[in-house]
């Protein structure tokens, strides 16, 4: 399995991802090729090898032409838009709509507007948006099976933007690395200030697209993506690991998941049953409650969600809506899977459905739907212990080694 780590020692954006790719062995014309894909004109993009400090990487610039297409004030929807309308895979459309998608999400809760209502400004411009969608391209066109991340350095100063000055961490980043529980990492002190170390636009892309923990495996090669920026005392660049890690047998990784946790002490006993089942419909993974004593001595609800990361957003959204919390917390988590499937088949009591989980191709459980169980013991006016067996040892004839 091949991982890339980005060891953001002196922190990222999205040139520097791209940056790093291209030095890792990503094809500059391959990728210039995928991009004009997209409808979006008046851009280059420039590569050439530059040192910051004792390190040497690949500086990547997206020069706009004279006849850019240029936009300081696109819409979310203008963006998936853009991304709809072009020829990419469908996958690599769906990455970089869930990239500026957890991007817009962060603006949002900062100037506190609807996610439709956030403007982009300088994340819409061209170069962010070839940033974004390169990025996701060029991860798939090296075979880059996981993707993980270290700590992201939080910067010192201020910054120019559309809103005026802001502090670094720009509000926007911070808020994408509270969202995916993103670790800090600490830089050394330097007489001249550091300025801003993460964007927002890599920010979007590393907290969407990686895990943030150090992979297990052997590092097969080491690239670096050289930032504008030269600072004298810390080298602006992002460096990236190229290891080969090993899935354990017991199951395969599928990436993040999102943990949501609120605590509930104040709400109706009966609205419990109707929220687990909007957060189903919403394509949560899971959901669970457990008793907890709060403040006072009051019995109280841990409710705990897991869903897809980018499904978070709209799960957080739901518990504040139909429950009583005032406040959600998440934290992102890795998880394995086994592989699963439900069969059915045509049993002695009749139409049958199990659930099937195998590790390597092979069948290890089996689990006899409940909902067919039940109308089969109805039906046939028989116990559904009875049925889950038959039904069971029918499953491991047909299905079992």
């Amino acid at each position: 399995m091949t991982t890339v780590y980005f060891d953001c020692f002196a922190g990222a954006s999205g040139d520097m991802i791209l940056g790093a790719l291209v030095d890792d062995g990503l094809s500059l014309d391959g990728l210039r090729a995928e991009l004009a894909k997209l409808p979006v004109s008046g851009y280059r993009i420039d590569a050439a090898t530059d040192k910051r400090g004792p390190l040497t990487g690949t500086k990547l610039t997206v020069v706009l032409t004279g006849d850019a297409d240029y936009d300081h004030h696109r819409s979310l929807a203008d963006i998936t838009g853009l991304l709809q309308a072009s020829t990419l895979p469908p996958s690599v459309v769906e990455s970089a709509t869930r990239v500026f998608t957890r991007l817009a999400a962060a603006e949002a809760q900062v100037h506190g507007v609807d996610i439709q209502q956030v403007h982009f400004h300088e994340v819409g411009a061209v170069d962010a948006i070839v940033d974004v969608t390169g990025s996701v391209l060029g991860l798939q066109l090296l075979g880059i099976d996981r993707v993980t991340c270290s700590g992201l350095p939080g910067g010192s100063g201020f910054v120019k933007s559309a809103h005026g000055l802001l502090p670094l961490p720009a509000p926007a980043t911070v808020a994408l690395m509270a969202q995916a529980s993103a670790p800090m990492r600490s830089v050394p002190a330097t007489e001249k200030p550091l300025g801003e170390l993460v964007t927002p636009t890599a920010a979007a892309i590393l907290t969407t697209l990686a895990e943030f923990r150090q992979p297990a495996g052997a590092i097969t090669k080491v690239a670096y993506g050289i930032g504008q920026r030269d600072h004298p005392e810390l080298p602006n660049a992002l460096r990236l690991w190229l290891c080969e890690e090993e899935a354990p047998a017991s199951g395969d990784p599928t990436g993040a998941v999102q943990l949501l946790e609120t605590n509930i002490d104040d709400m109706n006993p009966e609205l419990y049953g109707y929220v687990a089942e909007q957060l189903f419909v919403a394509g949560a993974l899971d959901v669970w409650y457990t008793p907890i004593q709060m403040k006072k001595g009051r019995p109280g609800v841990l409710l705990s969600v897991l869903c897809r990361p980018s499904t978070a957003n709209q799960m957080a959204a739901l518990l504040l809506r139909e429950t009583s919390t005032l406040g959600v917390r998440t934290r992102t988590l890795a998880r394995w899977e086994a592989e699963r499937e439900t069969v059915k088949f045509e049993s002695s009591l009749g139409p049958a459905a199990v659930k099937v989980k195998r590790l390597g191709g092979a069948v290890v459980h089996l689990a006899p739907e409940y909902d067919v169980c039940r109308e089969l013991a109805q039906h046939h006016s028989l116990p559904l212990q009875a049925v889950y067996r038959t039904v069971s040892d029918e499953a491991w004839q047909r299905l079992g080694p």
